[in-house]
């Protein structure tokens, strides 16, 4: 037991954060009346980070982060040419701190179960970012090592 705990001690708050619990914004209407929530929160401590750059080291201006969900918001109903929403999550609808935002041309299988679902191509979040991908995904070696024992 005492390895375990020991363990979780290196799991970074952002990813426990990114496996914890989100509500989708289902409708148009929906997400816009989430936009406009987190327009009245905006602050310079929202971490703006393009899932595969690198991860943002300082949150971005409250007038950039303005900026990006005017952006984001034109490029998602564009690119999302459906009656409905479901590629914008978040952990709160009225206090959001961490919201996932799912590129229109890279769902894969963003609802329902799936053995490798697609990261999210944005996340908004008030905690500091790290690398997504090397953090949810272990080094091919243990992968080669895994499927030698049990493969």
């Amino acid at each position: 037991m005492q390895r375990a705990t020991a363990e979780k001690e290196f799991i970074p708050e952002f990813i426990t954060a990114y496996r914890g619990s989100f509500t989708s914004m289902m409708r148009w209407p929906h997400l816009d009346g989430f936009w406009d929530v987190l327009k009245q929160q905006a602050d310079d401590n929202w971490y703006i980070y393009a899932v595969g750059e690198q991860p943002p080291e300082a949150p971005a201006s409250k007038d950039k982060l303005l900026s990006f969900i005017k952006e984001i918001d034109v490029l998602l109903h564009k690119d999302h040419d459906e009656d409905y929403c479901g590629i914008v999550y978040t952990d709160d609808k009225t206090t959001p701190l961490f919201i996932k935002i799912f590129d229109p041309n890279n769902l894969g299988v963003s609802c329902g179960f799936s053995d490798n679902p697609p990261m999210p191509g944005w996340i908004l979040s008030k905690l500091q970012p790290v690398e997504l991908e090397a953090a949810l995904n272990p080094p091919n070696n243990r992968r080669r090592w895994w499927k030698k024992i049990f493969g």
